[in-house]
């Protein structure tokens, strides 16, 4: 069976930012450090300990049979546009690049316009989360004109935009003002990050979300989806529950496999991350096609 991942990292140098402020790597071993000394296991050894090439994910997605990646930003790695962009540039059947920006810098229109309009990056890509977003550094709402003109913008381009709202009952997690934004843009295509991120025990706000969000633009990546479910373990059955549930909702034709490589791969084999897929009783072969493969095609690759 086919198979894209909506949800993967590049990492050239570790610059990210968070609540806890900078964020640099300590080597190797994949471990890392912010700025308040929290140390925290970052990236896999096995992928490259300090940093994610390319060539590395791509040694991934072969040994896996991944057809095509989304390579998209965050600030919890450090914004990666330019290296992004290049791996794309020289994998141009094998990825497709997202850029990020922040919208309240004082150069914010120079930045775009090389990003979006000169390199033409077809992706934009909103982490906003309290933890390791722009929320950390930044109060707003997500129906406010910070917003509203980054959509303005990509929607005139015809990006699609990708958001991450940061964990379900955090200050970031802003479902009403997000439904409010996506419908100001009715003809832009949206990606929802990690199903919502909500824990084990909030199936219920998971799905009162999805069904506010359940609009004819709107998609959701699966990214992270068995971490936020935690504790669960391979085949995951709390996680396909919650996957499941959202399919009936908002229909298997908007969920799209994502793995947020490379810290999925901390804490399972990314073969795993497929076969919860394809090995699934909960799943019909069409469904499985849809959430492995389609989706994230119609999206992204149409």
């Amino acid at each position: 069976m086919k198979v894209i991942d909506a949800h993967v990292h590049l990492i050239q140098t570790v610059a990210g930012t968070g609540e806890r402020g900078e964020l640099r790597s300590l080597g190797k071993d994949g471990r890392a450090m912010y700025a308040d000394g929290t140390v925290i296991d970052l990236i896999p050894p096995f992928l490259g300990g300090d940093c994610v090439t390319p060539e590395t994910v791509l040694s991934v997605m072969d040994e896996n049979d991944v057809e095509k990646a989304v390579l998209l930003q965050g600030n919890y790695y450090g914004f990666q546009n330019h290296y992004t962009y290049e791996a794309a540039q020289k994998y141009p059947d094998r990825f497709l690049p997202a850029a990020m920006y922040d919208p309240f810098s004082k150069q914010k229109e120079a930045i775009r316009r090389h990003l979006f309009e000169e390199l033409k990056i077809p992706v934009v890509k909103f982490e906003v989360s309290v933890g390791s977003g722009l929320m950390c550094n930044h109060d707003f709402r997500l129906d406010g004109p910070e917003m509203a003109d980054c959509a303005d913008y990509a929607d005139q381009l015809g990006n699609v935009f990708v958001i991450d709202i940061g964990k379900c009952g955090s200050a970031s997690w802003q479902v009403p003002e997000l439904r409010r934004l996506i419908m100001a843009h009715p003809h832009m295509k949206f990606v929802v990050c990690h199903l919502l991120a909500c824990s084990q025990s909030e199936k219920a706000r998971m799905e009162e979300g999805v069904r506010m969000l359940a609009l004819p633009n709107v998609w959701f990546d699966l990214a992270a989806v068995t971490w936020n479910c935690r504790p669960d373990a391979y085949p995951y059955p709390v996680t396909m529950d919650f996957i499941t549930a959202a399919g009936r909702i908002a229909g298997f034709d908007r969920l799209m496999f994502a793995t947020d490589l490379p810290s999925a791969c901390k804490r399972d084999t990314y073969a795993h991350y497929i076969q919860m897929f394809t090995e699934s009783p909960l799943l019909t072969e069409e469904q499985k096609r849809l959430i492995l493969h389609d989706a994230a095609q119609d999206v992204y690759f149409s």
